[in-house]
């Protein structure tokens, strides 16, 4: 399953396109700008995890479908 890239801060609504080099995001996918997440002090609100930065996604891509499990 590919990331899930929103649009924008979950705090403060600023615009995160997928190119965005200040998005930063949970294990959970939690999305939220760098200055908001600097004031939380790098920590998710909703689920206490660790904010990273957001791999970049320049392009966009066709991501196939999973291939099924051999036996089932």
């Amino acid at each position: 399953m590919a990331l899930v890239m929103k649009s924008e801060c979950e705090k403060c609504d600023t615009p995160l396109p997928p190119h965005a080099d200040n998005a930063r995001i949970c294990s959970y996918e939690c999305t939220f700008c760098e200055a908001c997440s600097n004031a939380m002090s790098g920590r998710c609100p909703n689920c206490g995890g660790e904010l990273k930065a957001r791999p970049r996604r320049d392009h966009a891509i066709e991501v196939p479908p999973a291939s099924p499990v051999p036996g089932e």
